[in-house]
């Protein structure tokens, strides 16, 4: 049994253990309830949108602009986006969104050459762990992690838009934790580019207005100025849902994984404190009897 105090040492560093975690954990709740509201709004602002681009799909209005399906040159690339944190100790969250851009890799390079496919990477973490299997990574964002800005979406969605519509870029792939509810996180593969119409919703209900299919309309000042600026505003909207979404969940990975800990430490200190007792207890006990053996010693 260890001395008491090694003991009183050791419940020293997991109380600062646990003070460090619950911390933390308290730190993650406060941002994640920003996150989540911002990952709400922007998914409410995206589905209008797309509500808009299934109306003009239905009216026939879309599919004749010259951005719905762009002819990719012959060398473009395929570009894929994977989201991850800057930080650990937010448990899983890393290893699954990976695992899942691992698996899509795989598909992907089995069709294309090696050069034809481009990783670029948000977060340190993602970066380091595809780093470690040997893939080659573009570029890495290490500023769209815990707080994105509108205004950094815009920058990357503006760059990937303007690629796509000069034909550098076949398709655009995002791999990210996607945000169902606070006890629901799944990583899964979205593909923004090219456009693909999204007339069905995640339950299976059309996203659209109470209008009838065969509903006709005119578009000021005309179908093809709206729709040049509707698909670039859907693309970023698209984009920005993905990114904010990532961050929720990632705060929400941390905010788990932090509760366990502080969970442990608090099951870890009070195993300690019995041990301590019981060890000092002994302590007590063997002086008491060292005095009492000297005592009766000198009393002969």
């Amino acid at each position: 049994m260890l001395k008491a105090r090694a003991l009183a040492r050791r419940r020293r560093a997991v109380r600062n253990i646990w003070k460090i975690t619950r911390t933390m954990g308290l730190i993650a709740t406060a941002r994640f309830k920003r996150a989540a509201d911002r990952a709400l709004a922007v998914a409410q602002y995206a589905r209008h949108l797309e509500s808009l681009l299934e109306h003009l799909l239905l009216a026939g209005k879309a599919q004749q602009s010259p951005f719905w399906a762009v002819q990719p040159a012959s060398d473009a690339s395929s570009v894929v986006l994977v989201l991850t944190s800057n930080r650990g100790l937010c448990g899983g969250y890393n290893s699954a969104v990976v695992r899942m851009a691992l698996g899509h890799l795989e598909k992907k390079l089995g069709g294309l050459p090696q050069d034809r496919v481009r990783i670029e990477v948000s977060g340190k973490r993602g970066a380091s762990m595809l780093r470690f299997t040997g893939l080659a990574l573009g570029e890495v964002f290490t500023h769209l992690s815990e707080r994105p800005q509108r205004s950094d979406v815009e920058v990357l969605a503006g760059r990937y838009w303007k690629s796509y519509c000069r034909g550098e870029i076949a398709s655009l792939d995002v791999v990210y934790m996607r945000l169902h509810s606070l006890s629901r996180q799944v990583p899964c593969v979205e593909t923004l580019l090219p456009f693909t119409s999204r007339s069905e919703s995640e339950d299976g209900l059309r996203e659209r207005w109470s209008l009838p299919p065969f509903f006709d309309f005119d578009i000021y000042p005309g179908s093809q100025e709206v729709v040049e600026e509707l698909l670039p505003a859907v693309f970023e909207a698209r984009l920005m849902r993905a990114i904010f979404d990532a961050a929720a969940s990632e705060q929400i990975a941390r905010m788990v994984a932090m509760r366990s800990a502080t969970e442990n430490a608090e099951t870890m200190l009070s195993r300690l404190a019995l041990l301590y007792n019981r060890a000092r207890q002994t302590q007590i006990t063997s002086e008491l009897l060292e005095l009492m053996a000297a005592a009766e010693a000198l009393g002969h």
